[in-house]
């Protein structure tokens, strides 16, 4: 195995894990519209990731691997210091990025983190509220990777049976969580399948903001173009430039092994070459 970071990519993951809300509290007279519930990462289940910002591999999140992020949470002074909660991370065109409560507790469950939120008594909270009740949103969270490990050649197994690597996620820094419309692909097999959301979100954000997204496009453009001839993939040449599109390349592993993939997007890669 081999431990390595992705020291400043965002990352998102999204599941059909419902978020619901419950009504018990709206008599409570502190300004409390519901209650939610948001399990967003269950743990030790494999799902696959094909990104054009991370590749194509399997991945795993270790159970223990939010309980520093959550204790750090537990423990601010303000609440502007802590996790947020946000619907469609923030890029819903009617809701933006405005906080859908507070969080009455953040826990990591035997299963799943877990967080408890008191949805304010908001108008864009009340349009929320049907379809929360009847379970009709998934879970998503944001987040970067501390810590991982890695097995580049696992070899074919039952979960793994193109023996893809294989990466386990061992601790994380929980920036957001919340519901989300599209929580993953309609095609899966797999009620509780994980998608690579992070396309999606930087695909969002460069609406936002072109030059940061862009630059970090080119980045990793240069990254991946090897030396020599130029790639078959002529989709690589013109990413970071100005496009009709910002969707993923097509066929973006450049012929290359996950294994060769890997190492040529992630040079940081410690103990290889």
């Amino acid at each position: 195995m081999t431990d390595l970071t992705l020291p400043d990519l965002d990352i998102v993951r999204t599941w059909h894990l419902p978020a619901r809300a419950d009504e018990d509290q709206a008599d409570a007279g502190d300004g409390r519209l519901a209650t939610m519930e948001v399990r967003f990462s269950m743990f030790d289940v494999w799902y696959e990731i094909d990104s054009w910002w991370e590749g194509r591999f399997l991945e795993r999140t270790a159970r223990g691997a939010f309980r520093k992020t959550i204790r750090e949470h537990n423990s601010r002074k303000v609440e502007s210091a802590g996790v947020k909660v946000l619907f469609n991370h923030g890029h819903d065109f009617h809701i933006g990025d405005k906080l859908l409560g507070g969080i009455d507790s953040l826990t990591e469950e035997p299963d799943s983190p877990l967080g408890v939120v008191a949805l304010d008594d908001t108008s864009y909270n009340r349009d929320l509220l049907p379809g929360l009740r009847r379970g009709g949103y998934g879970s998503s969270f944001m987040f970067r990777v501390v810590k991982d490990a890695w097995d580049q050649e696992p070899g074919i197994s039952e979960h793994n049976p193109e023996g893809l690597p294989e990466r386990t996620i061992r601790e994380v820094r929980l920036f957001e969580f919340g519901p989300v419309t599209w929580p993953a692909n309609p095609d899966a097999t797999s009620s509780l399948r994980c998608v690579a959301g992070t396309d999606t979100y930087y695909a969002q954000l460069r609406s936002r903001d072109p030059k940061r997204v862009d630059e970090l496009r080119s980045r990793i453009s240069a990254i991946r173009t090897p030396s020599g001839p130029p790639a078959a993939n002529p989709a690589l040449a013109t990413v970071g430039a100005a496009s009709s599109t910002d969707e993923p390349a097509t066929g973006h592993s450049g012929g290359m092994t996950p294994g060769e993939r890997r190492r040529r997007l992630h040079p940081f890669l410690k103990g290889e070459q």
